[in-house]
């Protein structure tokens, strides 16, 4: 949150909207700034539906962006990005917020973005938000993947979240914390005394 109220204080809303991407989507800066589609947030055919291409791993799934019930399921990220596909007909969805509004990252070589730009954007953000200066863009993404293991997701979710094929690679990014020890020995300690078997 204090790198997004920077963010829009320094005129880069785009930033801010983009980590909230990396932390609820889960999503990596290749795909939020080279390959994040206008036409990929709620098209015609599934208008409460975003695309999500992962280029790394080359998988492709659609995300619900409103649950059975009716209800936003990210209302904030919504209204930012329904802001932009409003004033925009096509291309990428998060451009810089100066001069022509190009894309973030420049390709010197053919499908090899260069986010050089960005990352000193980013630290420009984050040191003047007065956070850890070893966090990077990415740190948002990995944050994402805590906050799932500090929500007790399960594997299969973390899974579907992360867009990974195997149960391996998710424990890469989500960090151990406090929380997930305590919720951890809160469960043991209420399985232990299930039906009267105390633990003393």
């Amino acid at each position: 949150m204090a790198f997004r109220v920077k963010a829009i204080e320094l005129d880069l809303p785009s930033l801010a909207t983009a980590s909230l991407i990396g932390w609820e989507w889960l999503q990596r800066e290749t795909d939020i700034f080279a390959t994040f589609d206008v036409s990929h947030y709620r098209p015609k055919e599934r208008p409460n539906m975003v695309r999500i291409v992962d280029e790394k791993t080359k998988q492709e799934s659609w995300i619900p962006l409103i649950d059975d019930a009716g209800v936003a399921i990210y209302p904030e990220l919504m209204a930012e990005l329904d802001a932009i596909k409003r004033g925009r007909i096509g291309g990428l969805m998060l451009c810089r917020d100066w001069g022509e509004h190009g894309p973030w990252p420049t390709w010197p070589k053919p499908n090899q973005p260069d986010f050089t730009h960005l990352s000193r954007k980013v630290k420009d953000v984050i040191r003047a938000a007065g956070l850890r200066d070893e966090l990077s863009f990415t740190s948002f993404r990995h944050g994402g993947f805590t906050e799932g293991g500090d929500a007790e997701l399960t594997d299969r979710e973390m899974l579907a979240q992360g867009r990974h094929a195997t149960v391996k690679v998710p424990p890469k990014y989500t960090k151990r914390t406090t929380r997930q020890v305590m919720n951890g020995a809160k469960k043991r300690r209420a399985s232990r005394t299930k039906g009267g078997h105390l633990s003393e």
